[in-house]
């Protein structure tokens, strides 16, 4: 498992293993909480939370029929949110791609 240490930072994941080739390709930036600091991950715990309204903790996704899980990914992607300025995840994903295909 690689370590990250000298990053600042230390990732217990084999996903990302290669993310500053991902860096490097899309230009992107990645950053990495750290583990069990849910501070530093305020909207990926609010949309789980979210998340789990429509799936309760333990639901068997087996059980989850594809149409479920895209009604509910439309509903969320279109919920507006305060850290986007009250605009939807649809809303800000079209303006990126529309800037994108613009340039």
């Amino acid at each position: 498992m690689p370590s990250y240490d000298h990053f600042g930072l230390r990732y217990y994941g084999k996903e990302f293993t290669r993310f500053r080739d991902i860096e490097k390709c899309t230009g992107l930036a990645i950053y990495f909480a750290d583990p069990y600091s849910v501070w530093q991950r305020g909207t990926n715990e609010n949309t789980n939370g979210l998340l789990r309204r429509y799936f309760p903790k333990g639901s068997d996704f087996r059980n989850v029929t594809p149409k479920k899980l895209a009604a509910t990914v439309k509903i969320l992607n279109h919920r507006p949110r305060k850290c986007l300025g009250y605009r939807t995840p649809h809303e800000v994903f079209l303006e990126a791609k529309l800037g994108a295909v613009g340039k």
